[in-house]
C-alpha cells in the first residue's frame, strides 16, 4: 500500500464533520489491505502500521525526531512512490540510530525520507512525527472502522482495545481473527490498559447536575502524571497514560507498591513533586523528574492513587466505584490515596474544590459511585472541575489551517507584551476555540495585518502586531521552545478584544506571575 493513500484518506478524514464519514472513510481503506494468509507476520504487521498511521501515530514510541528535525524539508517529489512498508522500516531505522554521530545520520536519513515524498506526504510526514495529525478521535474512529471492516460489533473492539491497551492491537485482531480473537482479550496484570478518562464542566455544581444528583464521591485533580502500577508476583511496574513503562525511573512509586499488603494488584493513581512545605510542585518539575531515565535527580516524587482495578485475585473494572473504593482505602494507606469527599451537598463538593485549589491543585474530579471503570473512554461518568484563567495576548503570526480548514487561516501564535523592549515575547500556539465563523473573520482580518509574503512554503503569514485576543488557558510551564522560556498549558480562545489596543496585552511578567496562581479568573 502507497503512503499516499493514508494521507489521502486522513486528509478526507479531517475535512468532514461526519463522524460517519470519517469511518467510512477509514473502513474503504482498511479494506483495501491484503490480510494475507491467517497469521501471516507481514499482513499483520502492515495492518498495524496502517491502523497506528490512521490514529496519527508512529508505532516507534521514540525516533529521537521532533518539529525541529521536520522543519526543513527539501524539494518535493512529483509522483508519490512511497510504500507503508519503506516508510515504517526506514523509521525503525531511524529509531535505532545510537551514539557518536547518530545526530547527523538521523538527519540525513529523515533528509532522504522527506526527499522521496510528495508535498501532501511531506505534511503528514511532519505532523504524524510531532503528534499533530489533526482528525478528530483518531482511535475511536479507527476502531470503528475495524468493527465495520470486521463484522463485528463496535463495543468488542473498543474494549479489547481497552484491555490491550492499545487500538491497534484491537484493529489487528478484528481484522485476523473476528470476534473469537477479540474474544481473548481480558485484563492481564502486567500489562497496561487504557485509563478511564473524565469529560468537564465549568463548575461543581454544573457537574453533579451532569451526573444526576445524588451522593457522589469529589476527588481532588492532581497537576501530575497519570500512572498505572501493575504488581505481579511481587514485581512491580509503573506506565505513564501513553502506556510508556516508567518503571526504572520512578523507584519511589515501585518502593511504595512493593510495601502493600497482598497479591496481584492493579493501581491507577498520579505522580506528583512535593515541595519542602509539602504543596504540589509546578507541573513541570514532575514532567523532568519522570522523564529522567535514571530515576535519581531532579526531587522525589511521590505516588497518589484513586483507583483499584485488581485486587485480591479479583478484576474489578465492571465493579461499581463504591466497591472500588473500598478495596483501595483498605488496600493504600491514607497517605498515598488522592484526597477525597464523599457527598451529596453542592455546597459541601464545592467547598472541598475550592480547598484543593488553595492547596496548590488542579481542582477536583467528581465521580459516580455506581459506574464501572470504563477504560479508554471519555464517558461521563466522571467529570472534572478546574478554575479557568485568562490572558490577554497580541497575535504575532498565523498559519493556514490543514484538512478542512485548509482555506482559512487558523492556528495562531501568541506574545505577551514585553515592556523593557517594547516588543513581544512567543508563548506559544493554538488553533483551538475557534467557530467557523470566527477562523473566516481572523482570516480577513489577519490578512489585512499581513507583513510581507508568507513564509517558503507559504504556511505562515507573519502579522503586525496589533489583534489582541483573550486566551483561556490552563497553566504555565517552562519551555526551551520559546524565547520567553515559558508556554500556556491547553490555550485556546475565549473571544477577541477589539476594545484594547496591544500596549494594553498583559506583560511577560503577569503570565509568569500565573506559574504561581496569580493570573485573574475567567469572566
Amino acid at each position: 500500500m502507497l503512503l499516499a493513500d493514508v494521507v489521502t484518506t486522513s486528509a478526507a478524514v479531517a475535512a468532514t464533520r461526519a463522524r460517519t464519514r470519517k469511518v467510512a472513510e477509514i473502513a474503504d481503506l482498511l479494506r483495501r489491505l491484503d490480510p494475507g494468509d491467517p497469521g501471516d507476520p507481514a499482513g499483520v504487521e502492515l495492518t498495524g502500521v496502517v491502523a497506528g498511521y490512521l490514529a496519527g501515530r508512529l508505532p516507534q514510541r521514540r525516533t529521537g525526531l521532533g518539529w525541529r528535525s521536520m522543519a526543513t524539508a527539501p524539494p518535493a517529489a512529483d509522483v508519490p512512490s512511497l510504500r507503508v512498508d519503506d516508510v515504517h522500516a526506514r523509521f525503525e531505522a531511524i529509531a535505532a540510530l545510537a551514539g557518536p554521530g547518530s545526530k547527523g545520520r538521523r538527519e540525513a536519513a529523515v533528509a532522504d525520507l522527506l526527499a522521496r515524498a510528495t508535498a501532501p506526504e511531506q505534511r503528514w510526514l511532519r505532523a504524524v512525527v510531532t503528534g499533530e495529525v489533526r482528525q478528530g478521535a483518531l482511535d475511536a474512529l479507527v476502531q470503528d472502522a475495524a468493527a465495520a471492516v470486521a463484522g463485528v460489533p463496535a463495543a468488542d473492539v473498543r474494549r479489547a482495545a481497552m484491555l490491550a491497551g492499545s487500538t491497534v492491537a484491537a484493529v489487528v485482531a478484528a481484522l485476523h481473527g473476528g470476534a473469537q480473537e477479540l474474544a481473548g482479550f481480558g485484563l492481564q496484570v502486567g500489562r497496561p490498559l487504557l485509563p478511564m478518562l473524565a469529560s468537564s464542566a465549568t463548575t461543581v455544581p454544573g457537574a453533579l447536575t451532569a451526573l444526576g444528583g445524588g451522593t457522589v464521591a469529589v476527588d481532588t485533580k492532581l497537576d501530575g502524571i497519570r500512572v498505572q502500577v501493575h504488581r505481579r508476583g511481587g514485581a512491580v511496574t509503573v506506565a505513564t497514560r501513553t502506556l510508556e513503562d516508567v518503571t526504572a525511573r520512578l523507584p519511589e512509586v515501585v518502593e511504595v507498591v512493593a510495601a502493600l499488603p497482598g497479591g496481584d494488584v492493579v493501581l491507577d493513581g498520579e505522580v506528583l513533586t512535593l515541595d519542602g512545605d509539602g504543596r504540589p510542585a509546578p507541573f513541570q518539575d514532575t514532567a523532568s523528574r519522570t522523564a529522567r531515565a535514571s530515576g535519581t535527580g531532579g526531587g522525589a516524587v511521590a505516588p497518589f492513587f484513586f483507583d483499584v482495578l485488581h485486587a485480591g485475585g479479583r478484576d474489578l473494572l465492571d465493579v461499581p466505584l463504591r466497591e472500588r473504593l473500598e478495596v483501595l482505602d483498605a488496600l493504600v494507606p491514607r497517605g498515598h490515596r488522592v484526597a477525597r469527599l464523599v457527598t451529596a451537598d453542592a455546597g459541601a463538593a464545592a467547598e472541598f474544590a475550592r480547598g484543593a485549589v488553595a492547596a496548590g491543585h488542579e481542582g477536583v474530579v467528581v465521580k459516580d459511585l455506581a459506574s464501572p471503570y470504563a477504560a479508554g473512554r471519555r464517558g461521563g461518568a466522571w467529570v472534572k472541575v478546574k478554575p479557568v484563567h485568562t490572558l490577554d495576548l497580541v497575535v504575532l503570526a498565523v498559519e493556514r489551517g490543514s484538512g478542512r480548514r485548509s482555506s482559512w487561516l487558523s492556528t495562531i501564535h501568541l506574545g505577551a507584551r514585553d515592556p523593557e523592549t517594547g516588543g513581544f515575547v512567543m508563548l506559544g500556539k493554538t488553533f483551538k476555540g475557534m467557530t467557523d465563523e470566527v477562523l473566516a473573520w481572523q482570516t480577513r482580518r489577519f490578512r489585512e495585518l499581513q507583513v510581507g509574503p508568507a513564509g517558503e512554503d507559504g504556511h505562515v503569514v507573519h502579522v503586525r502586531p496589533e489583534q489582541v485576543v483573550e486566551i483561556a488557558f490552563d497553566g504555565v510551564q517552562r519551555s526551551p521552545r520559546y524565547p520567553g522560556g515559558i508556554a500556556l498549558r491547553f490555550a485556546r480562545v475565549v473571544r477577541y478584544r477589539d476594545d484594547k489596543s496591544a500596549a494594553e496585552a498583559d506583560t511577560l511578567e503577569t503570565v509568569r506571575g500565573s506559574a504561581s496562581g496569580r493570573t485573574r479568573p475567567a469572566g
